[in-house]
């Protein structure tokens, strides 16, 4: 399975957590499994992209040519 297909498949599982979220939500439930869900399909896509928490955070800081006078 090549990485497009493999983020498609997550993407796709993830839209479907979304729309049961949102009908939990209109309808006053609990989400709690469905946001655990969301956050490891979240989670997969990011390690499989090679994105971590720090790396959006800080990679932007320290890649950014700024001059300091």
């Amino acid at each position: 399975m090549s990485k497009e297909q493999y983020l498609k498949i997550i993407n796709k599982e993830l839209q479907k957590v979304n729309k049961k979220i949102d009908v939990k939500i209109i309808r006053g439930e609990e989400y709690f499994r469905e946001a655990r869900e969301h956050k490891l399909l979240l989670r997969k896509a990011r390690q499989f992209q090679g994105q971590s928490f720090f790396s959006k955070i800080f990679g932007g800081l320290f890649s950014s040519n700024l001059s300091f006078r």
